[in-house]
């Protein structure tokens, strides 16, 4: 008398005595701790990654902190020097080499002899239009191939 077995139980079957096998098991235990140790390894080559970036991230920051104390270092060397001085003395207190006169002029003065530029935007502010209306008529004037009345 032979006992018929459904599928599923028999490939349950064939699957219990691979696992009673010991070569089978041996092979999916080495399988297990050659994943657990490539895992291990990734794991370990990403966060050397990050700390690489992190040490290029400080290094970086070392140089521009050194290049900051070496502008201050000459800014300093300058505020020593007689030439610094010299011009701290004329800009500050009005002072003077022997032998030379200083001169001052009004800035209503200096400035009447001053000539605006094309591209100057102080010409804007005195026109009579409001900044808006100026700059809409110049986009009319670009769509429309005009050339731009000077205001």
């Amino acid at each position: 008398m032979q006992i018929k077995i459904e599928p599923y139980k028999q490939k349950a079957l064939t699957f219990l005595q691979r696992l009673c096998d010991v070569r089978f098991t041996g092979q999916v235990v080495f399988v297990v701790i050659v994943l657990l140790i490539s895992w291990s390894g990734i794991k370990t080559i990403q966060t050397n990654y990050g700390l690489q970036k992190q040490i290029s991230a400080l290094k970086q920051q070392n140089e521009v902190q050194k290049l900051q104390n070496n502008n201050l270092s000459l800014q300093n060397e300058y505020y020593n020097t007689n030439q610094y001085l010299e011009l701290s003395a004329r800009q500050n207190f009005g002072l003077a080499m022997p032998g030379e006169k200083e001169i001052i002029v009004p800035e209503s003065v200096a400035m009447a002899y001053t000539v605006n530029l094309p591209g100057d935007n102080s010409s804007q502010s005195n026109s009579s239009k409001p900044v808006y209306e100026h700059n809409f008529q110049s986009w009319v004037n670009f769509f429309l191939h005009r050339q731009s009345a000077q205001n």
